[in-house]
């Protein structure tokens, strides 16, 4: 068996594919619903009237879904141009570390100043981060799935030091957290009494944007000739080097943005469970994505649907929330099963 490349896929073939790894996921889903003993149909049933069945259920999965919006655009930016970024989480992280930093009276600036400039200090917190597995891969050759990947674990530690030390609550009665950021440094709510607050607003406008630097930029093009070949691309004159060192300036500040909304928006201070990993699962996102930055929003929304849903669900049907790890997880199989046969046949011989 063999795989030979094929032409230039139709329209059909780009929709059916991950199509078919959807209904494959749910089919697997359903075999493991049925080992547990109860009916896959009331099972997803649950689910999706838990994600989207009423007002409370369909901002909750909005919310949940803000976040992996910025750690799933991050993880396609990176993987556009082949550049593996494992360490979203990390990221995330220190552009959370950030606005607590600013966000609790460090800067005497009025709202409308202050929050874009803990966002644009979050990001560049986060490509600076990337910036550095950027020049080990681009100088000596260093794998970055490892360097991202161990910096995962490193800015864990580093944030577990923080919140012990110097950036715990005096008033938390000993619980590792930070303080809470200043009103002026919040996010408002888009509706009053609800958790739903206008990071998810920035979220939309950030997948736009990163559309039109992708498909409409010279940054765009020379990101997506890095990717499919970068020999190619230098052969043709494009920087290779530089370009990976933007692409990773690009994508590390897209997941620290995801820190950012998280504590101005959510939950006004930094713990250590301030992400149930929300990296991680951005790499999912853009996967079902097919790395388009249009496609994350629809992407996010699905997969936070899921773990919105299969919490409610879990509580009714009796069938533990685990479920919605593993339709993640067979979702992320599934659709990279697809996308290499929208580019390969497999020949047998």
């Amino acid at each position: 068996m063999r795989l030979e490349p094929k032409p230039a896929p139709s329209l059909a073939v780009l929709l059916l594919f991950p199509l078919g790894a959807i209904v494959a996921t749910l089919v697997f889903t359903s075999l493991l619903v049925l080992a547990a003993g109860a009916s896959p149909f009331s099972v997803l049933y649950l689910v999706a009237r838990g994600a989207v069945g009423s007002q409370f259920a369909a901002l909750e999965t909005l919310t949940r879904a803000t976040p992996l919006i910025f750690t799933g655009l991050a993880v396609a930016v990176a993987f556009r141009a082949k550049l593996w970024n494992i360490g979203a989480e990390a990221q995330l992280y220190v552009g959370a570390v950030v606005t607590v930093v600013l966000g609790t009276g460090a800067l005497p600036l009025p709202s409308v100043l202050l929050l874009p400039v803990i966002a644009v200090s979050a990001m560049a917190a986060g490509a600076l981060l990337l910036l550095g597995p950027a020049l080990l891969k681009t100088r000596f050759g260093v794998d970055e799935v490892v360097t991202t990947l161990l910096l995962n674990f490193i800015v864990l530690l580093f944030v577990s030091m923080l919140l012990e030390g110097p950036l715990k609550d005096p008033t938390g009665l000993g619980w590792p957290q930070s303080s809470k950021v200043i009103a002026d440094a919040q996010l408002p709510r888009i509706i009053r009494g609800k958790r739903l607050h206008y990071g998810f607003v920035l979220a939309l406008i950030a997948s736009v944007a990163i559309w039109v630097v992708m498909k409409k930029t010279v940054l765009g093009y020379e990101m997506r000739a890095v990717g499919h070949n970068p020999e190619a691309a230098r052969f043709a004159g494009i920087p290779v080097n530089p370009v990976l060192m933007k692409t990773a300036m690009l994508s590390g500040g897209l997941a620290a943005l995801a820190g950012f909304s998280e504590v101005a928006g959510l939950k006004g201070n930094l713990t250590l469970d301030l992400s149930p990993g929300y990296g991680y699962s951005g790499i999912v996102v853009a996967m079902l994505a097919m790395l388009n930055p249009l496609g994350v929003v629809l992407s996010a929304i699905f997969v936070a649907g899921i773990f919105v849903g299969a919490d409610a669900m879990s509580r009714s049907a009796g069938v533990p929330s685990y479920i919605a790890d593993v339709m993640t997880a067979t979702a992320l199989l599934t659709m990279v099963t697809a996308i290499l046969l929208t580019r390969f046949r497999i020949k047998w011989r």
